[in-house]
C-alpha cells in the first residue's frame, strides 16, 4: 500500500488540475500520480487534495472523475 508524503493516511488523492481522483490503493493509479507529483511538481503547487470521508463517492460529490491509467485507455480503445 503505497501513499505520498504529505497523505499518508489518505486513499483517494484529487488532482486539482484535471479534477481527478487517485486511488493510492490501485498500484497503476498510484504510479500515475507520484510521476504527476514529480513532474508536475502538483505538492509545490498546491493542487492535490485529500477528502473527509475518504471515499470515492465524496471526491465524485466534490465534482472529482476517477482517474484512468494508461493502461486502462490502451486496454479499452473509443470506437
Amino acid at each position: 500500500m503505497s501513499r505520498l508524503g504529505r497523505f499518508e493516511h489518505y486513499r483517494y488523492i484529487g488532482a486539482r488540475d484535471t479534477m481527478t481522483f487517485y486511488d493510492c490503493d490501485d498500484e497503476p493509479q498510484f504510479e500515475e500520480l507520484a510521476a504527476r507529483v514529480e513532474d508536475e511538481g502538483l505538492l509545490g503547487r498546491n493542487r492535490l487534495q485529500a477528502f473527509a470521508p475518504d471515499t470515492a463517492e465524496e471526491a465524485a460529490n466534490r465534482g472529482y472523475r476517477p482517474a484512468t491509467t494508461r493502461n486502462e485507455i490502451e486496454a479499452n480503445p473509443a470506437d
